[in-house]
């Protein structure tokens, strides 16, 4: 069973939607990111706002984890870079003991 909510309009006394009239009916097209079905439908932008919160959060899940994961390389990269940075200079100075 699929609910359908009234056309009212909160905006406007709670009158019928206006749709193309009004400056807040949009088109979505894109992946419901609850059920990963298609999207292109036709709506108020406040009805949609939900929908759209919802991809955010994924995506700001997923922006996370990415700069995460870059950190996590970039610490490893400094690691290694500071391990040999400090094997050049032990090198080095044994070099300069023997030559004194």
């Amino acid at each position: 069973m699929k609910i359908e909510p009234k056309t009212n309009c909160p905006l406007d006394g709670f009158k019928p939607c206006r749709m193309m009239e009004c400056a807040w009916f949009m088109k979505v097209n894109g992946t419901n990111p609850n059920t990963g079905e298609i999207i292109d439908d036709w709506g108020c932008s406040i009805a949609w706002l939900p929908v759209l919160m919802i991809e955010n959060s994924q995506q700001q899940r997923q922006t996370g984890a990415a700069v995460e994961s870059f950190r996590n390389e970039m610490v490893k990269t400094n690691v290694d870079t500071t391990n040999i940075f400090m094997r050049l200079a032990q090198e080095s100075s044994a070099i300069q003991i023997k030559n004194n």
